[in-house]
């Protein structure tokens, strides 16, 4: 199941370099839960599809579009868990932001059911958002 789960979470990367909303659509769980850190305007818990859509929806809009995963260093398979080290971008007016981070996914029958995220800066990242 190992292979399976990293092969769907490159697919899931490949699909967020690429904005491709409705393979996305199709990889994650309808009842997906998704924990985004930190203490910002897009932190908590996030549940259903729609909301987690709406919200990588507003961060695109708050980063005028430059939002983005540029790097995904290496992806590890643990059971029905991947972690995948990324580097991640975004700018937003004169302040930019460019940090390292862990996805952890829960994959169950072919879905994203869960996603953890962890930055390298929390603070530098809550400061890009706001609040």
């Amino acid at each position: 199941m190992t292979t399976a789960n990293l092969d769907l979470a490159r697919t899931y990367f490949q699909a967020v370099q690429t904005a491709d909303m409705a393979a996305l659509g199709g990889l994650l769980d309808e009842q997906i839960v998704w924990h985004q850190p930190g203490a910002h305007q897009f932190s908590g818990d996030h549940k259903g599809q729609g909301a987690v859509f709406q919200m990588l929806g507003r961060m695109m809009e708050v980063s005028q579009g430059t939002f983005a995963i540029d790097t995904i260093h290496s992806l590890m398979g643990n059971g029905d868990l991947v972690a995948a080290h990324i580097h991640f971008t975004g700018r937003r007016g004169d302040t930019s932001m460019a940090m390292d981070g862990v996805d952890l996914l829960r994959i169950q029958n072919g879905k994203i059911t869960e996603m953890w995220l962890f930055s390298s800066d929390q603070n530098a990242e809550d400061a890009f958002w706001g609040r």
